[in-house]
């Protein structure tokens, strides 16, 4: 019997949109490296993503759908390159494309060399570029975030971060910036931003934007593996013992922040035997080396939080004081109201949470668009019995919220607010 095509088109599409969200970085980095320019490696890629859905809705799905796609990208630019007024300039990209074309797809896949893309982020963090433009160019180039994911990161609007973006590329394509790896005496003017782009990454992963799952497990893994590369390039690095320590020490808990129907589960209730013991203390063992260096920087203060919950035998002898003061550390080190939010949340466990939502009120005009705070609110607003106001709050946090289990979280904790008691 011949296959339905209506199936086989679903299958397709349900194919492009799995590898648009897995592979679109490593593909696009893959690209970069062979192509050199930026614009044209995202139209091809594009392009190909196209093609694939017309050729394996009618042929099927290939052996390897990564390689098939890189491969017709390549040829794409092929043809682009072959009819460029300046071709004599791109001869040289030209002829890497075609030996490569000679290659069989299934020795194409953009994974051959374990640390490609960690070399590919170093390209891409250009100087050129801002910090903050960099960082976020470089999440959605090669780490296939989204542009609202990248935008939640940065405490932006989505528009602005799209705008942000396309700026960036037309800069790149204007001043033609290269994208070529840098050499190691070159690492320090781009270490920062490589560092963000790795942590940024976890963070999404281990808090989903959007989507039906709370974790992004394969993302958490990809910025663990990044950080432990990242100590091999670097060794004794402060701040990647830092950073490695931090994702470590946070993912120790991923075992049990969701029950198991994907179900959130609120940091007092989880089960600590479930956390990960081995990733706890070589953690803390990263921090300390990390500490006794003298360095005090964003991320060992974010692991030294970190560690106080991994440490803590239960939630209520969490050391809160501490982590109180951790926070206003890092506000001074980095100004950032999220930090101030974090703060009053341990300020909640540590002096109630009467001073918690006192400690909030000045952040409600940077962060009124930000789900953790009005979900941050309602918590507190339930725990001084003032439920008209935190069902309010709740019902913010909901509306702002894309992630399907935190917002069932959030739906079950405001349906508890009726319940007497």
């Amino acid at each position: 019997m011949a296959p339905d095509p209506s199936d086989q088109e679903r299958r397709a599409r349900d194919a492009i949109e799995t590898l648009a969200r897995a592979e679109t970085g490593r593909l696009l980095g893959a690209l970069l490296r062979d192509i050199r320019d930026f614009q044209m490696a995202e139209d091809c890629l594009q392009e190909a993503m196209e093609s694939a859905l017309t050729h394996w809705a009618r042929n099927g799905l290939p052996d390897s759908p990564a390689g098939w796609v890189l491969q017709t990208a390549r040829r794409k630019a092929i043809d682009r390159l072959r009819r460029a007024r300046n071709f004599d300039r791109k001869a040289e990209e030209y002829g890497l494309l075609i030996e490569l074309d000679q290659q069989t797809v299934d020795s194409e896949a953009p994974a051959a060399i374990p640390d490609e893309r960690l070399r590919l982020i170093f390209t891409c963090c250009h100087p050129a570029l801002d910090a903050k433009t960099r960082v976020a160019l470089t999440l959605r180039t090669l780490c296939g975030l989204t542009t609202r994911e990248i935008a939640r990161a940065f405490l932006d609007s989505e528009t602005a971060m799209a705008q942000r973006l396309v700026r960036a590329r037309h800069k790149i394509t204007k001043a033609g910036i290269p994208f070529e790896i840098p050499e190691p005496d070159h690492w320090g003017a781009r270490l920062n931003s490589v560092l963000s782009v790795i942590y940024l990454t976890f963070n999404e992963g281990y808090s989903a934007t959007a989507g039906s799952e709370l974790l992004r497990h394969d993302l958490c893994l990809e910025a663990i593996r990044m950080g432990r590369l990242m100590l091999e390039l670097l060794p004794g690095n402060a701040d990647c013992e830092g950073l490695l320590a931090l994702m470590l020490l946070n993912h120790s808990r991923s075992g049990a922040r969701a029950d198991g129907e994907g179900g959130m589960i609120a940091l007092e209730h989880q089960d600590r035997a479930k956390w990960n013991r081995q990733e706890i203390a070589e953690g803390c063992a990263l921090l300390d080396s990390a500490l006794a260096r003298g360095m005090g920087g964003v991320f060992h203060l974010q692991a030294a939080i970190s560690a106080l919950h991994a440490q803590a035998p239960s939630h209520a002898a969490t050391g809160w004081r501490e982590i109180v003061l951790l926070y206003e550390g890092l506000h001074r080190l980095t100004p950032n109201p999220v930090y101030l939010l974090n703060r009053a949340v341990a300020l909640s466990y540590a002096s109630g949470a009467e001073e918690a939502l006192a400690a909030l009120a000045p952040l409600e005009a940077e962060l009124g668009a930000y789900q953790p705070f009005h979900a941050a609110k309602a918590d507190f607003l339930r725990r001084t019995a003032r439920i008209g106001a935190a069902r309010q709050s709740y019902r913010r946090a909901i509306a702002l919220s894309a992630n399907e289990s935190e917002r069932r979280f959030l739906e079950s904790r405001m349906a508890a607010l009726d319940q007497p008691g």
